[in-house]
């Protein structure tokens, strides 16, 4: 049984917002649970209610949806955001993803595609699409290598087994996955998680699948 996922939108267009909500209603374990205008009524409603993943647009009055996905990833960690806009530009992916971003969707995306961007970002934590934006990602990152050494070091020290759970994470395996095919405790292996967090200095798994490709430990 497919785990229920509460859902907020924000965008600045009614009429879209609407149509992501029809977009969603077949799927049973998505409840669409508000929608908000722009970034300062999203981080209102927030206050109040929190979902587990967030449909975020960029471009919105008041606080647009790059300086909204900052604050919820500063203030509620835990809180997936998918970006769904039009803009399919190589900055704006790097930069959201490197602000915690979960995913990056354009807006004429099929409604399959986002029923599953949102179900494996839930789940794992992040989702590329295979057309779109692991193919930009690619090439910005192997074109600006130099540009963002300085978030990335080389020289951080990951012992065999925290090598061998970063690989399986950015192989899109979950916990207990993991936890059954190197034969830990799930809650061992995501002591693991938090401890390649921290050596890394990054807020996500986004990061890690970030730094892993970065510095050729995956293809």
């Amino acid at each position: 049984m497919l785990p229920p996922i509460k859902v907020a939108i924000a965008d600045d267009h009614k009429i879209f917002r609407s149509g992501v909500i029809n977009t969603l209603t077949p799927y049973e374990n998505i409840n669409v649970v508000f929608e908000a205008e722009d970034g300062e009524h999203l981080l209102d409603i927030m206050t109040r209610q929190l979902p587990d993943v967030i449909l975020m647009d960029l471009k919105m009055p008041k606080l647009d949806g790059i300086a909204a996905t900052v604050q919820v990833k500063e203030k509620y960690p835990d809180v997936k955001v998918i970006i769904l806009t039009m803009y399919e530009d190589d900055n704006f992916i790097v930069h959201l993803v490197e602000n915690g971003a979960n995913a990056y969707l354009l807006k004429n995306s099929e409604p399959e595609e986002i029923y599953e961007a949102i179900c494996t970002t839930f789940e794992k934590g992040f989702y590329f699409n295979e057309n779109v934006n692991l193919a930009l990602l690619k090439k910005v990152l192997h074109k600006n290598k130099q540009q963002f050494k300085p978030t990335f070091k080389n020289e951080i020290q990951l012992n065999e087994r925290e090598l061998e759970v970063l690989k399986m994470i950015c192989s899109e395996l979950t916990t207990q996955e993991i936890s059954e095919k190197i034969f830990l405790s799930p809650r061992t292996v995501e002591g693991i998680r938090q401890k390649l967090l921290e050596k890394i200095n990054v807020k996500n798994t986004v990061g890690l699948v970030l730094y892993a490709f970065r510095n050729g430990l995956i293809e």
